[in-house]
């Protein structure tokens, strides 16, 4: 199983860029796959093929009207475990004995 976390976004239309960043949030969202969104990237849980499909979609998208595309990519893969978004983060904070931010 693959955690993907990514940031995508255009360098040629300034400084507010949500509205170009949502688009790929809405891809995400209807994905199916598990994700959680960041303040500085958003992260998928799925099979190799599933969460780059995603990422692909995001970039046809973004390329469909901007001249510039910056996509940083990080992946973490680990056989046969699922549900890594929510145990990486529990796994920590029972070592902490307290919740973190979320």
């Amino acid at each position: 199983m693959i955690l993907l976390e990514f940031s995508m976004s255009p360098m040629d239309k300034g400084e507010s860029l949500s509205p170009y960043v949502s688009r790929s949030l809405e891809i995400v969202a209807n994905s199916g796959l598990d994700y959680r969104l960041t303040a500085m990237g958003t992260i998928l849980e799925g099979e190799w093929d599933e969460v780059m499909g995603v990422v692909k979609q995001c970039y046809e998208r973004m390329r469909s009207d901007c001249n510039r595309v910056s996509c940083s990519i990080k992946i973490d893969y680990r056989k046969g475990r699922e549900g890594r978004l929510e145990s990486k983060i529990a796994s920590v904070e029972s070592k902490l004995k307290k919740t973190l931010k979320k």
